[in-house]
């Protein structure tokens, strides 16, 4: 079943990438070039580069690390590119349709010396725009992520709890172009928050323990009063779920497989509750919080990781108060979290589920992808029990 999953995947993915390429190709080199030659470049760069986009995680697991880096920053760059020059010129598609169909109507031709200026037009502007976004996107892409703090007026919170400090780390997405230097900047800058638990919520890596763990090796230095605390995220099982969850226990982070963790913080009570992602597969991994949770006592306060947001309607039944998740980047490259909320009930921030439940959904501390964030910043979060 998992195969087949990733089949489907990789079919649909391959086709969106072609799509893409015979849009772009059509309206960057053959509407605006009437030269054949000029086809035959444009074209001959625009497979090279789909190619390129098809190949490169294979490649990156195959390849040394040294290299791989590059093809997967020349891959995932061109894909941030891509998709913002195909949203920009669909917009100006879009724009441009109300003409076309009232020119159909009317059966007025036109003429191809106009026709060929006004795709250029749309091709320049397109371009420029393209340009100018991704040089941001990368440029934020690649800043340290911010520390956002958050107050969260919890409604049933125990006077005992209130001030608890927590760190939220979530899809940090080591590989390809993310590394040991970026995890030990954002553990030297968790441990300066001096907080009372730190959260993972998935998706931390892309890649196997092999080839990636001495890159996450730093989280062992990870400090706070109560420990890290880790769920999966569906990347994990693109990556060995199995043998990363051995090698985050090595490091001392405590994984969350379905179960509770119980605190006491001075001599108050915390049910610290994680479950495993949606797309949990193998072995007796499945997304399960009614067994994460058959312990609960609703008289206790209790924090519930989960890497998807669409958890959150077992939260609110489980009477968490708080549930922490990921797994949507806050659409990463804007405006692409408008689609994210299709799929799953918030795509970024806090907000109040129910009368005692609240969620707070991070963009994430890295990226997957494209090496870009447009309009949503990285965070390391800080969030404070009031």
């Amino acid at each position: 079943m998992p195969w087949l999953r990733f089949a489907l995947i990789a079919v649909v993915g391959i086709g969106l990438i072609i799509s893409f390429h015979v849009y772009l190709y059509r309206r960057l080199v053959r509407d605006v070039s009437t030269e054949r030659r000029t086809r035959q470049i444009g074209g001959a760069v625009l497979a090279a580069l789909a190619v390129l986009m098809v190949a490169a995680l294979p490649l990156n697991r195959v390849l040394p690390r040294e290299i791989g880096e590059w093809v997967g920053f020349a891959a995932f760059g061109w894909m941030g590119v891509l998709a913002i020059t195909v949203g920009v010129i669909g917009v100006l598609d879009v724009l441009r349709l109300p003409l076309a169909i009232r020119r159909r109507r009317r059966q007025e031709p036109l003429d191809p010396t106009r026709r060929l200026a006004i795709s250029r037009g749309v091709a320049t502007l397109a371009t420029l725009g393209a340009t100018a976004t991704a040089t941001a996107g990368v440029r934020s892409a690649l800043s340290a992520p911010r520390v956002v703090e958050i107050d969260v007026p919890l409604t049933h919170l125990p006077p005992g709890l209130r001030g608890l400090r927590i760190a939220q780390l979530s899809d940090v997405h080591v590989g390809p172009t993310i590394g040991k230097a970026f995890i030990e900047d954002v553990v030297r800058r968790v441990n300066a928050m001096n907080v009372d638990l730190v959260a993972i919520t998935g998706d931390l890596v892309d890649g196997t323990v092999g080839r990636l763990g001495e890159h996450v090796a730093p989280l062992a230095n990870l400090k706070s009063r109560h420990g890290t605390f880790f769920v999966t995220g569906n990347h994990e099982y693109y990556s060995g779920a199995e043998p990363w969850m051995a090698e985050l226990r090595r490091l001392g982070v405590r994984v969350l497989r379905n179960e509770t963790e119980l605190l006491d913080h001075g001599g108050t009570p915390l049910e610290v509750i994680g479950v495993d992602d949606w797309q949990a597969y193998g072995g007796d991994h499945g997304y399960a919080p009614d067994k994460a949770a058959a312990d609960r006592d609703p008289r206790r306060a209790a924090l519930m990781l989960a890497h998807r947001p669409r958890a959150v309607d077992d939260a609110a039944r489980l009477k968490v108060d708080l549930m922490l998740s990921g797994h949507t980047h806050g659409g990463q490259i804007w405006p692409f979290g408008w689609f994210v909320r299709f799929v799953e009930p918030y795509v970024l921030g806090l907000h109040q589920h129910t009368e005692r439940t609240f969620v707070y959904v991070s963009p994430g501390t890295g990226y997957w992808g494209p090496p870009m964030r447009v309009r949503v910043p990285a965070e390391i979060t800080l969030l404070t029990l009031v």
